[in-house]
């Protein structure tokens, strides 16, 4: 049984050279090692992120903080494209929809 963490990826596609970050890169627990690919919006070509980190507090510069008001460095207004992640396309329930941070696989 493996489990899985949320963290922060940034992406560039090879093909049409467009660049994106993602708040919903899932890694196998206590690693970098990126489980599932996120399609390029304009090419539709499958990738990993090229550098990924963990979700941190702007504040306190921590990953699990007691801050009264956690600054993320995620829009929440922003839409997940679920057509696009390669962990929710298909399914009934999208990567935003949850609440814990760790799935088994």
């Amino acid at each position: 049984m493996q489990f899985l963490e949320q963290k922060y990826g940034y992406f560039h596609c090879k093909d049409c050279k467009t660049r994106w970050e993602s708040a919903y890169v899932w890694c196998i627990s206590g690693s970098n090692k990126v489980y599932f690919k996120q399609l390029c919006r304009k090419c539709q070509q499958g990738f990993n992120p090229y550098k990924v980190e963990a979700i941190q507090c702007q504040t306190c510069s921590k990953t699990h903080c007691s801050c009264p008001q956690k600054k993320r460095h995620i829009d929440l207004k922003r839409p997940h494209r679920q057509e696009l992640c390669g962990r929710c396309k298909g399914k009934r329930l999208s990567c935003d929809n949850t609440y814990s941070f760790k799935y088994i696989v």
